[in-house]
């Protein structure tokens, strides 16, 4: 306990920056594809080829198209990795060479990963399940079965890259990427490893759709089939799919060995509304915490937050509570806060969305603008905050809030900045 105690003591002495970006999005796969996207505010969104939508309401997804996992991992042991595990482990080999990473096949604790998914497993499970009611046991193919737990993709990431450090996975749902963000911070600071691959991951999959669809969470079910956070029109999401993953650092680890340096991370916070399962606290407070607690942990003024990448996603009731969370948090000051959400173009990716929002943060810090919230048309009163609609913004971004939270209680909230060494 005393030792601890005594890296408690001692972790405010230490950063942790980012290093690395690897990313397989609906609207670009690598850094550079995405981030140019993002700028143009093209969408990603499309008909559904990866199963037949036909009988229902809902026809269009964030698919990624034209993906290609030979192209970065080779013919050798794809056949035993499923959709979503290939993205992952095509966007950790991006994130590693991005950083210019060499893992160290003999080093057992400094490099670890944790990854946040919580959906990825679905189609595996019910895959096994099918062919053991359907065909039998005796027919069932055992090449499935590994993959029906949660943690099978993050295990593949370190077996493919022999990290043998900590391996670890969050399902907490929409907000699992930053608290997987957290859980590696935290690591960082207390000493317990010098680099970590950060990932978020989800597969689109049939049976997550029918799930969205039966408890009526899909655009085109009430409305128009539109990704349209803030706007009036909006009445559910658009599910998404990708992978991404960040190699974070403790900061003179990274700056001994040379690597580049994309951008600090000031905090990471989050908070449970323990209200309703599978409700939203009707005054969005785990939400407003955990955006003032990553104020306060990360020491900026409040002035000094250039943008917010939202967690909007164009259902009614999450885009007129994180707005008045905002309005609550910022004051008067919130008027003149641009609030963007890239689910516009991305749809909701739910663990992987934060990851994806944290990579389109970087973007913005190291190429100085601000995506748009595309498909916006109609004001709503509920949402009177400057959503950046008109395009992409060429401005210097400082400082970026990210925000995470859905129906079920979990909020979290991180910053990150330039990075400027002294």
């Amino acid at each position: 306990m005393e030792g601890f105690l005594y890296k408690l003591d001692n972790s405010s002495v230490t950063r942790a920056v980012i290093t690395g970006v690897g990313v397989v999005a609906p609207n670009g796969i690598g850094r550079d594809a995405f981030w140019q996207t993002l700028k143009e505010g093209r969408s990603g969104v499309s008909p559904i080829t990866v199963f037949d939508p036909g009988l229902f309401k809902a026809h269009q997804a964030g698919e990624v198209a034209d993906f290609d996992a030979e192209s970065f991992l080779g013919e050798k042991g794809l056949r035993n990795l499923d959709r979503s595990t290939r993205f992952l482990c095509a966007a950790a080999k991006m994130s590693l060479e991005d950083a210019g990473f060499t893992v160290k096949t003999d080093d057992l604790s400094e490099v670890g990963v944790v990854t946040a998914t919580t959906l990825s497993a679905i189609w595996n499970i019910a895959e096994f399940s099918k062919e053991t009611v359907v065909d039998g046991p005796q027919f069932v193919n055992p090449a499935i079965f590994p993959s029906t737990t949660m943690n099978a993709p993050s295990s593949q990431v370190s077996i493919w890259f022999k990290i043998k450090g900590f391996n670890t996975t969050i399902s907490t749902g929409y907000t699992a990427s930053l608290d997987a963000l957290k859980y590696a911070v935290d690591f960082i600071k207390f000493n317990r490893a010098k680099a970590i691959l950060v990932a978020g991951v989800e597969g689109l999959s049939f049976q997550s759709f029918v799930g969205f669809h039966k408890i009526g969470f899909l655009a085109g079910i009430n409305g128009q089939e539109l990704s349209c956070p803030f706007d009036k029109r909006r009445n559910g999401i658009i599910l998404g799919e990708g992978a991404g993953v960040l190699v974070i650092e403790e900061e003179e680890a990274a700056r001994k060995r040379g690597a580049r340096i994309y951008a600090k991370i000031d905090s990471v916070e989050n908070c449970f509304d323990a209200y309703r399962s599978g409700k939203y606290h009707p005054y969005a407070e785990g939400l407003k915490n955990s955006m003032n607690l990553a104020l306060k942990k990360s020491g900026l003024d409040k002035d000094k937050i250039t943008y917010i990448n939202a967690a909007a996603n164009s259902v009614p009731l999450q885009d007129k509570l994180e707005s008045f969370a905002i309005k609550e948090v910022f004051g008067a000051a919130a008027q003149n806060l641009a609030v963007t959400s890239i689910k516009s173009m991305l749809g909701e990716s739910f663990s992987a969305a934060g990851i994806l929002q944290l990579i389109a943060a970087i973007g913005s810090i190291t190429q100085n603008f601000i995506p748009p919230t595309i498909n916006y048309l109609e004001f709503d009163p509920d949402c009177d905050l400057d959503y950046v609609t008109e395009g992409s913004r060429s401005v210097k971004v400082d400082s970026v809030l990210i925000n995470n939270f859905g129906p079920g209680g979990n909020n979290a909230s991180a910053i990150i900045s330039r990075y400027n060494h002294i």
